[in-house]
């Protein structure tokens, strides 16, 4: 059983996906992490995933479950605490 949401970070196999929320479409080989949408900083995204096209897509069952659903390549800015001033 093929999904046909495939969230970013996901596994998944060759073929034609588009972004869930833009509508950007994106072909690939078999990746082992599925990237964010390359247009996530020019237009709102809230449903961080991918449609399948063409192909397989992902399994239904992540062998990789720990990565689902976490944002690939983005990184949470640092901040500097009023306390930490020397």
């Amino acid at each position: 059983m093929q999904k046909d949401y495939v969230p970013y970070g996901s596994d998944v196999s060759p073929g034609t996906y588009a972004c869930v929320d833009c509508g950007h479409e994106y072909s690939n080989q078999a990746k082992t992490s599925m990237p964010p949408c390359p247009q996530i900083r020019k237009t709102p995204h809230t449903r961080h995933g991918w449609k399948t096209l063409t192909g397989q897509g992902d399994a239904a069952i992540d062998p990789y479950p720990e990565k689902a659903n976490k944002p690939v390549g983005i990184k949470k800015a640092a901040t500097l605490s009023s306390t930490s001033k020397k």
